[in-house]
């Protein structure tokens, strides 16, 4: 089964910054698109940002203006680079392809705290 596998999360003071990165195996990569997902602590699980196969992006309002989503096709990867982080953004991050979904990987918890 083909899974993401996501990392680069960790604890970061507000205004700071993380990238994170998903890699997803085999050969399909370039035709997936892709989005990244978050799961704040007891709330269901949120659509961020969303890449198509053809680099249009698309962001939750949320997020606008202090996220960047991008795709290196020839590393089958999805980063998200994240700045100016609130404690609001504080959740696990997960990445899938939003038209044709895979397993969910393990994601990669984000917690912004002083």
């Amino acid at each position: 089964q083909v899974q993401p596998v996501e990392s680069g999360g960790g604890l970061v003071q507000p205004e700071g910054s993380l990238r994170l990165s998903c890699t997803v195996s085999g050969s399909a990569f370039a035709t997936r698109n892709m989005a990244w997902y978050r799961q704040p602590p007891g709330k269901q699980r949120e659509l961020v940002a969303a890449i198509t196969v053809s680099d249009d992006t698309n962001y939750a309002n949320s997020v606008k203006g202090r996220f960047t989503i991008s795709r290196n096709n020839a590393k089958n990867t999805v980063y998200l680079r994240m700045n100016d982080l609130e404690p609001e953004d504080t959740a696990v991050y997960y990445c899938n392809d939003y038209v044709n979904p895979m397993y969910w990987g393990q994601g990669t918890q984000v917690t912004v705290s002083s």
